[in-house]
């Protein structure tokens, strides 16, 4: 169907002020995503195509995909601008769930729809028009059979199109098998399908161990381009190598130069093992890619070549791994590393590709990011014997492969790293035998600790991005806003540090905050770098509230060179600074031409020698004629960079001038506090003095009888003496009525009898209670005297 004229009135406004972005788009979903909060990860509503300057925007109350046109403004860089009005794309089917993934495919025609419960992906090109600025699209699940099937329990942990095919989709799911679909001819059935056995059966003393997580496809070098890196909850990373999608296409010289190195290294190897697997990768590629053996004379016709479905008969591929890291001369605290598995869960994963290195940059679920670097190729691996599943058409060729893929045993071998720099410095006790059984070694470069919260995390997992521009840097996006991570040493790719230099640590620098709580939300719901092709990019987020907010790149690009660090000897020369603001090819000068000695003996005003002499002169030119033209265009576009620089290091020197000012201002009365500082500090000298002369700072431990006194002390202390003074008191008044009723003379009147008979008590009797009372009355002096000194010991006690 013929599209629709368009408006043609385009107005061009700020994107953060754009019709899409509106408050009311978080109320309706918000209450959806509260009931799915535990099952939820982080969202990325937003997808960026550099190439046509798209950007799709998943509206969530109209449930449809707002397509707007971006560009930078003509009168200032750092303000990206967005075309009104914009497209709608609305799907042909309607989604039965909420979508909290976006992402385009190579070519930008499938946007990939998908979420908790749904896997779809939009056909761009294949649409209708309903008015002018809504668009019907196409609109396919991907194995619904298999994902969404009744009772069947699976969850797609991770979906992610092809580096290097428009029409393959790669699927991790639940159930530990990673599957590749061609969207092209079969959604529901996978092409091919990996079952990931990470363990042995009953050998597994962890279950994280055997849970996938994440996973990435690799880069350019060499066999990454054919390989999947699969990240399990435990940390350990594994390999599957080779993976290649039926009917894309690669280039010839690329092919070539892997072959070379099959045939250079593993055929001459005296390992019998080696050169099965090195037989075995030959004769996938020349199967697979089958120009490359029979590639045609004329080199020029032919430049790429496409893959062919092709599986070895009798091997399935070895699940590599789990990658072991190896030790350099950076030293980092290893205590946080051993213990990262058994305290938290890997959730986060990503694949960068760093000049001549290979970076593996975990996220764990407390908050720490591991970064780690191959320290070896990738190799092709086969577990041979252990045959794959084939599913072929009528004409008996292969459709689809799968085939369970199980860790080979290692061959235990010693790996050090000698010098980071140097791309041979990965040795091996036996190197020939070994570089081709697989299990790459990984390189420990950094742990960082983003100190934030237990409770950040518990909402929004740390998802990582990279930097489509800087490769060295990426960025890691979590409930409590977007840390920017840069790499200042990598073992193949940076110069190797002199040994008395230290290598520098990757620097964090948190370009968005958030205030959290325990109930925080997550603060972005889309996070895409909008850059074109000049080199101007801009980090376009989307909050939980759909509110549009930029960051400018260029500040971080200026900011992180001109760091120094306070706690360093010295501080950089004026060149050192010059080696970062300008590229170290320019500081080399031009390529030199070395011009052959033979051509010393060629006569100047021959034929071939005028011939020579013209082809070398021509040659010079263009060579310092390119040189010219990029130190020109590198100093032009420096002009900026170099203007911008200038204007923070016055505001440092501004600053640091408001500093000193101020300090001279308060000289006076610091000099002051000091003085009476120390005023006070003698006085209380004096005081501690004339304590230590009292007669309790010299006092004696006390003997064993004064400890035993002091006990029976005690034990009267818990006596109630008012008690024992009225009992006291109380014997002292019978004392007296008895002696005051006595008769005068006891002794010598004899005993009588009256007629009342009342018996009178004997002399003898009278003269015994005499002398008891007279004992009594000593007894209790005696008491009396225990008594006060009681008193006198309890009152020097309390005092």
């Amino acid at each position: 169907m013929e599209p629709r004229r368009r408006r043609e009135t385009i107005e061009w406004m700020p994107l953060p002020k754009h019709p899409a972005f509106s408050r009311h788009l978080a109320e309706d979903d918000s209450e959806k995503d509260d009931s799915s909060n535990v099952r939820a990860k982080s969202k990325n509503l937003a997808a960026w195509h550099a190439s046509s300057s798209l950007f799709y925007l998943w509206d969530p109350v109209a449930r449809c995909v707002h397509r707007l046109s971006l560009r930078f403004s003509s009168d200032d860089p750092a303000i990206v601008e967005a075309a009104f009005p914009s497209e709608k794309l609305v799907p042909d089917n309607q989604l039965k769930s909420d979508v909290h993934h976006l992402a385009l495919n190579v070519d930008g025609s499938f946007l990939l729809l998908s979420g908790l419960d749904v896997l779809s992906f939009m056909n761009l090109h294949d649409r209708s028009y309903a008015d002018n600025d809504t668009i019907v699209c196409r609109t396919l699940l991907v194995g619904s059979k298999i994902y969404f099937g009744h009772n069947n329990g699976l969850q797609t942990l991770q979906a992610s199109w092809h580096p290097y095919s428009s029409a393959h989709l790669g699927v991790l799911s639940s159930d530990s098998v990673f599957r590749l679909f061609d969207l092209l001819s079969n959604i529901e059935q996978p092409e091919q399908e990996y079952y990931l056995e990470a363990v042995e059966p009953g050998k597994c003393h962890n279950v994280g161990s055997i849970c996938p997580v994440a996973f990435s496809f690799g880069g350019q070098h060499l066999w990454e381009r054919f390989s999947v890196f699969v990240l399990f909850s435990d940390g350990s990373i594994y390999v599957l190598c080779p993976v290649v999608p039926f009917g894309s296409f690669c280039s010839l010289a690329f092919l070539e130069e892997i072959y070379k190195d099959i045939s250079s290294f593993g055929l001459k190897s005296l390992n019998a093992k080696v050169v099965g697997n090195s037989s075995l990768a030959i004769s996938w590629l020349e199967i697979t890619f089958p120009d490359l053996a029979n590639r045609p004379i004329d080199e020029a016709n032919v430049s790429v070549s496409r893959a062919q479905p092709y599986a070895p008969p009798d091997a399935s591929l070895s699940l590599q791994g789990p990658l072991v890291s190896i030790s350099h001369s950076v030293d980092h605290d290893t205590s946080k590393v051993s213990s990262l598995g058994d305290i938290a869960k890997a959730v986060g994963f990503l694949y960068s590709s760093v000049g001549k290195d290979s970076v593996l940059v975990i996220a764990w679920s407390d908050g720490h990011i591991q970064i780690d670097a191959l320290a070896d190729e990738i190799q092709p691996l086969w577990n041979v014997g252990s045959s794959p599943h084939l599913r072929v058409d009528p004409r008996g060729s292969i459709v689809a492969v799968a085939m369970i893929c199980e860790p080979a045993k290692r061959v235990p071998s010693k790996v050090d790293l000698c010098q980071p720099n140097d791309e041979t410095c990965v040795s091996n006790s036996n190197t020939g035998d070994t570089i081709w059984l697989g299990h790459p070694p990984l390189l420990r470069l950094a742990i960082i600790d983003l100190a934030l919260p237990k409770y950040a995390f518990d909402s929004c997992a740390p998802t990582l991005f990279s930097d489509p521009l800087v490769s060295d840097r990426f960025y890691c996006v979590h409930a409590g806003g977007v840390d920017l991570i840069t790499l200042y040493f990598l073992p193949f790719s940076y110069a190797a540090p002199e040994a008395d230099k230290v290598v520098k640590a990757p620097s964090v620098c948190p370009i968005l905050t958030a205030c959290l709580t325990k109930s925080s939300a997550p603060i972005l719901w889309g996070f895409v770098i909008v850059d074109d092709s000049d080199g101007l990019s801009q980090i376009v987020g989307i909050t939980s509230s759909y509110e549009c907010i930029m960051l400018e790149t260029k500040k971080f690009n200026d900011g992180l060179p001109l760091h120094f660090d306070t706690h360093a000897e010295s501080v950089g020369s004026e060149e050192d600074i010059t080696k970062e603001i300008i590229s170290k090819e320019l500081l080399s000068g031009p390529k030199v031409i070395l011009v052959p000695p033979s051509l010393r003996s060629v006569a100047a005003d021959s034929i071939e020698g005028r011939s020579t002499l013209h082809h070398y002169i021509k040659l010079l030119h263009e060579n310092y004629v390119e040189y010219a033209h990029k130190v020109y265009v590198e100093l032009k576009e420096h002009g900026d960079h170099l203007k911008t620089i200038i204007s923070d290091q016055q505001n440092h020197v501004n600053e640091a001038m408001q500093k000193l000012s101020t300090l001279e201002s308060k000289e006076t009365s610091i000099n002051d506090r000091i003085s009476r500082a120390s005023h006070m500090y003698e006085f209380i000298e004096q005081r501690l003095q004339s304590f230590k002369k009292l007669p309790g700072s010299n006092k004696k431990p006390l003997s064993k009888a004064e400890l035993d006194f002091q006990s029976q002390l005690d034990r009267f202390a818990e006596l109630e003496l008012d008690a024992l003074q009225s009992s006291i008191d109380a014997l002292n008044a019978r004392l007296k009525r008895c002696v005051q009723s006595s008769p005068v003379n006891l002794t010598s009147a004899p005993r009588r009898t009256v007629g009342s008979g009342r018996n009178y008590a004997s002399d003898s009797q009278l003269s015994q209670l005499k002398s008891s009372l007279e004992k009594l009355s000593i007894m209790n002096n005696e008491i009396a005297d225990k008594v006060k000194i009681i008193e006198l010991e309890l009152e020097s006690r309390g005092k």
